[in-house]
């Protein structure tokens, strides 16, 4: 494998347009996988965060690698590092999206960085999506996506913190195959390590199919939207901590720190940190 960091770096400002429309289908599909009854009917807000739901890739199905993502290249660098991972995002809300709304996405590539890790090279992207909702921008969604190579064989398991034991709200996922494939089939995500088990654990070396990233991220928010309905979000950052696999359950939990914010964390059946996040509220 050649990492030829410079040729990555210069995909640094290349940009991509994309245009779409709030439609209700796929709002009333995560309303009914998220367990809930009350989905966003036209003009409506939609909740923070179900704007992933939109602009979603569309390669054909030449175009696919091996993993079931696109082929690496095109807006994105051509990493030659195996594992892909949302590794977080920050995100600003401006203004609500609304069911119905004509809606348009500017990305752009903000940096590229290669950093040596404890098993290995990481790359690092990150990525600004610019959302406008009639005009207006609404969302500002920053995302860091890390490559990494696979483990090595024998490698010993990283150690991991232990989740915060304080919190105020908590909920238990069951997060089965029929939940990822749900969540895959609304975003239109074909990565293998959600719904192919003898891929996942063969070739990617997990131990169970990977929960989504982003599917965790709403499960925190929708833990706010239940414990807090009237609360508007206008800032909201996470970082994944750890994967979350389908072999056992996870909670999600929060508690509210009495100064406009929310902490947010998500943790497993070991007990162990997954994902980490804060809610600013308006």
């Amino acid at each position: 494998m050649t990492l030829d960091i410079d040729h990555l770096r210069s995909w640094t400002g290349h940009t991509e347009t994309m245009a779409d429309t709030v439609t209700l289908a796929p709002l009333r599909a995560l309303t009914a996988t998220l367990d809930r009854d009350d989905a966003p009917a036209h003009g409506d807000p939609v909740p923070p965060c179900w704007h992933w739901l939109y602009f979603l890739p569309v390669a054909r199905q030449s175009e696919i690698g091996p993993d079931g993502h696109p082929r690496r290249g095109g807006f994105l660098p051509p990493v030659p590092l195996p594992r892909r991972m949302w590794a977080g995002s920050q995100i600003e809300f401006h203004a609500p999206l609304r069911a119905g709304q004509a809606i348009e996405r500017l990305s752009r590539i903000e940096d590229v960085k290669l950093k040596e890790g404890r098993t290995g090279p990481l790359v690092f992207v990150k990525v600004r999506h610019e959302i406008r909702a009639d005009g207006a921008l609404a969302i500002v969604d920053q995302h860091n996506i890390v490559y990494r190579d696979l483990p090595a064989e024998g490698e010993p398991s990283p150690e991991y913190a232990a989740a915060p034991g304080d919190a105020q709200w908590q909920r238990r996922i069951v997060a089965d195959d029929v939940l990822l494939f749900r969540y895959s089939a609304l975003t239109f995500n074909g990565h293998r390590i959600h719904y192919d088990r003898r891929y996942v654990t063969q070739v990617e070396g997990y131990p169970g199919l990977i929960v989504h990233g982003p599917l965790i991220a709403t499960l925190l928010l929708d833990l706010l939207r239940r414990e807090r309905p009237g609360a508007q979000v206008r800032h909201f950052t996470f970082r994944a901590l750890k994967p979350l696999c389908d072999i056992a359950p996870f909670d999600v939990c929060g508690r509210d720190n009495g100064d406009g914010s929310v902490a947010l964390w998500s943790r497993d059946a070991a007990g162990h940190l997954t994902m980490d996040a804060t809610a600013l509220l308006a």
